[in-house]
């Protein structure tokens, strides 16, 4: 305290810079006493520290600048790793999904041509069914007229054999028919 009162004592103050004597090193000279104002300023300024303060402050901001840089960089280090694994993930999806593209069209052209084979196969199992009932509508038809063309011929044929055909021969045929019916019976 003791040293303030006497830095405070020799300060220069405005009515030691009135006086009349102009000399550069005089009390009268405002430069002067300005000079020696700001010399004891920082001799204050010195003595408290304040120097050795601002330095701290200054070495604390600068340590703080430097750990938040360290730490940006290692986030940014951070974020291009999961960056890169991204576009690793991304390439790997890209390549599964033409895998995957790939793959059904095989399957499609597969099922296509096993639609187009079971196409044919069901196209030729009905023109064969066709052709099947075709023939058979054409046999029915081929016996229906032989049947009915037999039935004509035993018709015109026994009409031709009653007209010539005696009473006498006419027994002996029905006896012949009877003895064959027996024996095929027995």
């Amino acid at each position: 305290m003791k040293r303030i009162a006497l830095m405070a004592s020799l300060m220069a103050t405005p009515a030691f810079a009135a006086g009349g004597d102009y000399a550069w090193y005089s009390l009268n000279d405002t430069n002067f006493v300005v000079l020696i104002a700001f010399v004891i300023f920082l001799g204050v300024l010195v003595y408290f520290g304040v120097p050795k303060l601002i330095t701290k402050m200054l070495d604390d901001r600068a340590d703080g600048i430097k750990s938040e840089i360290d730490e940006a960089r290692a986030l940014r280090e951070e974020a291009q790793t999961i960056l890169a694994s991204f576009e690793r993930k991304h390439k790997e999806v890209e390549g599964q999904v033409a895998g995957i593209i790939e793959h059904a069209k095989t399957e499609a052209e597969i099922a296509a041509e096993a639609a187009k084979a079971d196409l044919k196969d069901s196209i030729a199992r009905r023109l064969q069914a066709a052709v099947d009932q075709i023939s058979s509508a054409e046999e029915a038809a081929v016996r229906e007229v032989k049947d009915k063309a037999v039935n004509i011929a035993i018709a015109a044929a026994g009409e031709v054999i009653a007209a010539n055909m005696s009473a006498k021969d006419a027994g002996g045929l029905i006896d012949d028919a009877i003895a064959v019916v027996g024996e095929k019976l027995h």
